[in-house]
């Protein structure tokens, strides 16, 4: 069976001051000639269609248009909600849409019922794991304490013990949204930590056959079976190096898997320039980022004057400036933003302990700040899920 791998639309997101609808709809058709020209079996979609719980009108326009293109194919297609989407939004007519070949998974209940698909070598059964938010689901999963790796191995228990009931040579895919160890973050992807842990293990997923991954927005594999596709368009300059792409899985009768990269469009190229803006300017090897977005980090120790305007004059796709003068390590005009830079929000409230008394909180103080941290988390899931 073969099986095109595809994730984290995120359907209504701009880049910086840039509307992407017209990339994303550039990329929609991209992945419906992709499906007719290679053949494919079946799409699936692994979270975070959209990029909000209410998502725009715009954005609802492209999916809807989404579907009624697979639709049209008579390929079918299983989709599954990420920590973007509003699961319940995105869940709605989900028994009618199934009749049209899109399966929508969108409730953690579900995540046992697989949606069983058959070639020429029997059954091959789809689990949609949608994004368990532990401090939401864990009543459902009968975990002690919330977290990641609890109710998503509560999850695959009940996958596995669905598959065990399956006539033997039943294949298995499993569709999740999370955070596997070994992936490499970028800026864009919103953080999912709960009790300061945000990663589960790859060993959670034993027991299928191939586990096509949401949320990170690199394209990667974690183990030959256990892969992210990445999000299909970079929606932060961290991204610059991506290469944007889906997986073309073949599923062979005995469960092995083959992967393929098939390339996605490129709206415009990314660059991340850094020096003095004199030197930005002037430097001929630059001229290859002149048509593309540019994110500019000035190192002038003084600011110039109009440094946006002079950069546009040769970079016209400048979106971001940063200002970044180079100054010895320990000097005290050193930003707060660079002393910030890639500490979570547990880390950063403990040096504030730590500054404010002189010394970082112990154990059980670092817990209650989890804590903390976790229940509004919590809250805001609940307050999406209500809206």
């Amino acid at each position: 069976m073969r099986v095109l791998h595809t994730s984290d639309w995120h359907l209504g997101r701009a880049f910086h001051r840039v509307n992407m609808l017209g990339a994303q709809a550039d990329f929609i058709g991209h992945l419906v000639t992709t499906v007719r020209e290679h053949a494919v079996d079946v799409v699936v979609v692994s979270g975070d269609v959209y990029d909000r719980a209410v998502p725009p009108l715009a954005a609802v326009e492209l999916f809807d248009d989404a579907l009624h293109r697979l639709a049209g194919l008579g390929v079918p297609t299983v989709m599954i909600s990420g920590n973007h989407d509003s699961a319940r939004r995105l869940g709605v007519g989900a028994g009618l849409i199934d009749r049209a070949g899109i399966h929508l998974r969108t409730e953690p209940s579900a995540a046992g019922t697989p949606v069983v698909l058959a070639d020429a070598h029997g059954d091959v059964a789809f689990y949609g794991l949608p994004y368990l938010e532990p401090a939401l689901v864990k009543d459902e999963f009968a975990v002690a304490k919330a977290g990641h790796e609890a109710v998503l191995a509560a999850a695959m228990d009940r996958v596995r013990a669905d598959l065990a009931t399956r006539a033997p040579g039943t294949r298995s895919v499993v569709l999740a949204h999370a955070f596997v160890t070994g992936g490499q973050a970028s800026d864009s992807e919103r953080d999912i930590t709960v009790g300061g842990v945000s990663a589960v293990p790859a060993g959670v997923f034993d027991g299928v056959d191939y586990v096509a991954l949401g949320h990170l927005h690199g394209c990667q594999t974690i183990t030959e079976r256990v892969r992210y596709s990445g999000s299909p368009l970079a929606y932060s300059f961290s991204e610059a190096d991506h290469r944007k792409s889906v997986w073309l899985i073949d599923l062979a009768a005995d469960g092995s898997v083959t992967a393929e990269r098939l390339d996605c469009p490129v709206p415009r190229p990314l660059a991340r320039v850094r020096g003095t803006l004199d030197d930005l300017l002037a430097d001929p090897a630059l001229a290859r980022h002149e048509d593309a977005w540019v994110e500019a980090t000035l190192t002038d120790q003084v600011r110039p004057a109009d440094p946006m305007a002079r950069l546009t004059e040769r970079f016209p796709h400048t979106l971001s400036l940063v200002f970044d003068p180079e100054r010895a390590p320990d000097a005290p005009e050193v930003s707060y933003a660079r002393r910030l830079a890639g500490r979570s929000d547990q880390q950063i409230a403990q040096d504030f302990v730590a500054h404010v008394r002189g010394a970082g909180p112990d154990e059980q103080e670092a817990a209650v700040l989890r804590d903390a941290f976790d229940a509004v988390r919590a809250d805001d899931a609940v307050r999406e899920v209500a809206r």
